[in-house]
Parts: structure tokens; C-alpha cells; sequence
């Protein structure tokens, strides 16, 4: 029988992998380091699920003190719910600055940096390590490629290793597992309508969920230091069911931050096939979204995150219409995130100000590589 379509494999259904990964992420889009953010969650989820410490060490490279960073509070959010199992490393000067204005702190802060990534590596500490920046940094000629890649490619067989920034070597490119570039869309109309707030993350690649995810940190993390009315809505279609392990992290930051974080999932506990819809599959479609147009009206919520509303847009679970005359009438202040890979693009794509295409140029799956619990879902 063919099946054509997106449809969203379940999380009970899926078996897992046990070997780590290495991942790279870079493009021009936006998403990269929020999407390590994301698996980070997810990494987190695992541990609270199944007693295990799942420790994370996030590096970041060319993210020096002094300057603040959208992560920042996302980071924060994740240190005050989770203190035992989130470490931090800043190396780096604050500015930019091109090859031609590199100087010597420069390369020590850099070299600083490495020397703790190959230390966590060798440690058997961490289940994730990310080492954000990591691509400038090595086309910046900072780091020596060869030693990075030996590093990598002798890593702990369990151990998940995230790298991310724009233009990763090819070097690099040919160890990793998974390669995802979010390469970046205008839409003229957003800016023609003043529209502003409405990010929309899609494509073949990894990143889409995890980028909403750390979207999600970011804005718990806003609510923290800055706005305590900075209240955040996730809304996930297509994912009915149990196993997700992002519940239990979103669950953990619900009791720490009680105000701050709702969470609502729709769909049957099966995948969704285009010509074979269920009834269900529709009620649970129409419900979700009642959840989330009253959400995006009533200005209660700073960030929305609307994940997987692609693909049940074009499975014909729900009308486009309705969608796109509540996006032009959300508040100004409230930022919509919307993901999915989908066949058709919707006719809201038009109104999105931050438009990601996630490229898959390789994926582990590709090669009968288990998924992970943890990590993929």
C-alpha cells in the first residue's frame, strides 16, 4: 500500500538508539542555537523520566560576558529548574570581529574553551555536550580543524556532541551524523502589513521542534528576569499519545515557574496518513486549534509556540482561513512560533517575519540509525 503524506510517527511507537551522534547545525537562518536548547530539554525530560542524571555542558565560543544573548535567559530558566544537571562555559570576547581583527585573547579564549570541551568529552559526565559557535570558530582559523575532528571522532560512544554556527567546515561536515542548515525566507508582505512577531520553522531538516522548544526557554527566560507577566503557551498537534520526553522537562518547569508555562497536545495515538484522516484525527485537529485561537486573542501570552500546525494544515485537518485572519489580528507584543515540515506551503507563510527552512544535507535515520529517546523525541 502507498502512503503519501507527513505523517508524524508516534513516540510509543518508536524504538531507539543508544550510541551518540554528532550533530551540526548552520545556515544563515535562525534556529541553530535554539535548537540545541531544545534537545537539551528534551535530554533533561529523559532523566527526569527514568532517574538517570543527564547531565548537559553547554560550551558556547565566541559568547563572552558583557553582552547579552537571546539564550541567555533560556539558559537561565534551565539553571534555576535543573541546577544539577545544566553546566555553562562563556569563552570569548563580547563583539564581533572579522579574521583580519583577530587577536591574541582571541585565540586564548578560544584554545580555553576547547581545552573544557575535550576535558567534558573524556569525562563521561555528560549525556549532551553543545558546543555552541563552534563552526565560526573554526572557520575563523581559531581552533586547528584537524585536532577538533580527532577529538570528535574519538568521542565516548554514548555521548551526544551539538555543534552549531554558520559555516561549518567541510571537515567537520563529513564526521557529522546530522547536518541541518536553516537557510532563511523573506516575505515582503510581513513587511508591508508591519507585521511583526510571527516565526515560522519548516523544512526536511532537524531543528523545527527543538527551535520552538528553545523559543520556549527563551521566553521563560524573559519572564524571569524581565516581564513576570511573560506567560508562554505550547501547543502541540499531531502528537497524542505518551513517550514525548519534552512533557516531563515542561512538566518540571511548570512547577517552578507555575505561572509562566502552559501546555496542551492534541491528535489520536497514531500517524496521520493524507487520504486515510480519521474522524478523530479532525475533532482533535479543530480542538487544538480552539485552544490556540482563543490563546492568541485574549494577549494573555507573550509566546505562543503552535508545533507541528504545518503539517495538519496540509493534511486538511484545518482550514488555512481562520488561521491567517488570526495572525493578523494578534496582539503586537505576542510572538507566534510555527513549525512543521508540509508538502504545500500555507498561505500564512506570507506573514511570517522569521522564515527558517531546516535543509537535511544528512541524517542518521537516513542510514538505519535508531532514533533517540532524548534527543528526537
Amino acid at each position: 500500500m502507498t502512503r503519501v503524506g507527513i505523517g508524524i510517527r508516534t513516540a510509543q511507537m518508536r524504538s531507539e538508539r543508544i550510541t551518540g551522534q554528532i550533530h551540526v547545525y548552520d545556515g544563515a537562518g535562525k534556529g541553530k542555537s535554539r535548537a540545541a536548547l531544545g534537545v537539551v530539554l528534551r535530554s533533561i525530560g529523559l532523566g527526569i523520566n527514568s532517574g538517570a542524571q543527564n547531565r548537559v555542558l553547554l560550551l558556547r565560543f565566541l559568547k563572552g560576558p558583557g553582552r547579552q544573548y537571546d539564550e541567555d535567559g533560556a539558559i537561565a530558566a534551565l539553571q534555576q529548574g535543573f541546577p544539577h544537571l545544566i553546566d555553562q562555559v562563556r569563552t570569548g570576547r563580547a563583539e564581533y570581529f572579522a579574521k583580519e581583527e583577530i587577536t591574541r585573547f582571541d585565540r586564548m579564549e578560544a584554545q580555553r574553551g576547547w581545552d573544557v570541551a575535550k576535558g567534558a568529552i573524556a569525562s563521561g559526565l555528560y549525556s549532551v555536550i553543545v558546543l555552541d559557535e563552534l563552526n565560526p570558530v573554526l572557520d575563523l582559523g581559531l581552533l586547528k580543524v584537524e585536532e577538533v575532528i580527532h577529538t570528535l571522532k574519538n568521542k565516548p560512544e554514548e555521548v551526544e556532541i551539538i555543534a552549531t554556527g554558520r559555516a561549518a567546515p567541510q571537515a567537520l561536515l563529513d564526521i557529522a551524523d546530522l547536518h541541518s542548515e536553516m537557510k532563511p525566507h523573506d516575505h515582503p508582505m510581513s513587511l508591508e502589513k508591519g507585521l511583526e512577531g510571527i516565526e515560522i520553522y519548516t523544512g526536511a531538516g532537524k531543528g523545527k521542534s527543538t527551535s520552538a522548544l528553545g523559543k520556549a526557554l527563551q521566553a521563560i527566560g524573559r519572564g524571569i528576569s524581565q516581564d513576570k507577566s511573560h506567560r508562554v503557551l505550547i501547543m502541540q498537534w499531531l502528537k497524542g499519545g505518551s513517550g514525548y520526553t519534552e512533557d516531563a522537562a515542561i512538566a518540571a518547569l511548570q512547577q517552578s515557574y507555575p505561572s509562566l508555562v502552559d501546555h496542551h497536545r492534541c491528535g489520536g495515538d497514531a500517524i496521520v496518513w493524507r487520504g486515510q484522516q480519521r474522524e478523530i484525527d479532525y475533532v482533535e485537529a479543530e480542538r487544538g486549534w480552539e485552544i490556540a485561537r482563543s490563546a492568541i486573542a485574549s494577549g494573555l501570552y507573550k509566546t505562543i509556540i503552535l508545533d507541528e500546525l504545518n503539517p495538519t494544515v496540509d493534511l486538511e485537518l484545518l482550514p488555512q482561513e481562520p488561521i491567517v485572519q488570526a495572525l493578523l489580528r494578534k496582539p503586537r507584543d505576542t510572538e507566534i512560533i510555527i513549525t512543521g515540515r508540509c508538502l504545500n506551503p500555507p498561505a500564512y507563510f506570507d506573514l511570517a517575519s522569521v522564515h527558517s527552512e531546516m535543509i537535511c544535507h544528512k541524517h542518521y535515520a537516513d542510514r538505519g540509525v535508531e532514533l533517540k529517546r532524548g534527543v528526537d523525541f
